[in-house]
């Protein structure tokens, strides 16, 4: 289920992306693939690069943040499961 609601979250991201990018005379196939594949982490990139820095770097940042603890926690998973949960 929350498959579905992030394919359609990145779905949402890459249309806005698509409609909004002629806007500022930036490519609209390339922000809307980059916002299809990257999602948040692109349009906190476009947000900075159209000029609406501090909502930009917010998504940015927060974005970072939640996919480095995914990354700890992928580790953190790995060593565990490699010691056998054994202190």
């Amino acid at each position: 289920m929350s498959g579905i609601i992030s394919f359609i979250v990145e779905i949402i991201i890459a249309i806005y992306l698509y409609v909004d990018a002629p806007k500022h005379n930036k490519s609209p196939w390339l922000w809307a693939i980059l916002g299809f594949f990257f999602g948040p982490f692109a349009l906190g990139i476009y947000f900075i690069k159209t000029g609406r820095k501090v909502v930009g770097w917010i998504m940015v940042i927060v974005v970072g943040l939640l996919y480095l603890a995914f990354i700890v926690l992928v580790v953190l998973a790995a060593v565990l499961f490699a010691n056998g949960f054994a202190p």
